[in-house]
């Protein structure tokens, strides 16, 4: 086997088991010792793990986002997304008063919306776009600061304005999340996003498989402020048990739906 594929073959066990040995990329491909270590240093080179002793992990930190319309337009989570939002659009009744931050998740939320008699208050320019081409949705957009690459207000005069409002239900997306709660890599965006949910009666939490078992710089909140999450795969068992643990509902969407 070339070293290619062995190195494919650690980060796919990396993904199931979250951390390999030495020992175990030996067991795995018929490997010395030392060709096992080559292999290890040669991700790490890569920056697709980190070392530790006697093994690797994969990173659990991450500092880098892509800007919103490479988000929008990625293949490997566009359909995930969009049966999050068609899912997360059912729990909208009419009247509902709403807030939606500016993640691409609740703006597939957004554009499956078929309700009626909804104030909504958003920081993001996107969905107040879509949104205002709907009938019987009233729209406030927040002002302050507007971030050129993920299209999103924030700043002082933002958190000013949020502080006026209460809705029912905050539909939010999210960059990384783990059994310690929700982390970001912006801590301007963190405060908005903490303030918005002080602001709703329930907080909806829409989030692909691939933000779980991450972690950014900045902490949000822990999971006791989540009332629902809606993803596109079941959590691992630790996950689970810690959102069931926080009472927690836990929705799956399946992406041939609709």
């Amino acid at each position: 086997m070339y070293q290619e594929e062995r190195l494919i073959g650690i980060l796919q066990h990396l993904e199931q088991h979250q951390r390999i040995s030495i020992e175990n990329i030996c067991e795995l491909f018929d490997v010395s010792r030392d060709t096992a270590r080559r292999d290890i240093i040669k991700l790490e080179e890569q920056g697709s793990i980190l070392r530790t002793r006697g093994g690797a992990i994969l990173p659990t930190l991450t500092n880098k986002v892509a800007n919103y319309s490479d988000r929008l337009s990625d293949e490997a989570t566009t359909q995930s997304k969009k049966a999050i939002g068609r899912l997360a659009a059912t729990l909208i009744h009419d009247g509902d008063y709403l807030l939606l931050d500016a993640s691409t998740t609740v703006q597939s939320a957004a554009e499956s919306i078929s309700t009626q008699g909804h104030v909504v208050v958003t920081n993001s320019i996107d969905i107040a776009g879509i949104l205002n081409r709907k009938e019987g949705i009233d729209v406030h957009l927040l002002g302050g600061k507007l971030h050129p690459e993920h299209r999103l207000i924030y700043g002082a005069r933002a958190l000013e304005m949020l502080k006026d409002y209460h809705v029912h239900k905050l539909l939010l997306g999210t960059c990384a999340i783990t059994t310690d709660g929700l982390t970001n890599p912006y801590e301007e965006e963190g405060f908005l996003v903490r303030e918005m949910m002080r602001r709703a009666d329930q907080v909806i939490l829409l989030a692909d498989r691939t933000k779980f078992g991450k972690r950014q710089f900045n902490r949000i909140s822990g999971l006791e402020q989540i009332d629902i999450i809606i993803t596109d795969q079941e959590p691992n068992e630790e996950m689970k048990e810690a959102l069931h643990r926080h009472e927690i509902d836990i929705l799956i969407a399946k992406g041939d739906e609709g």
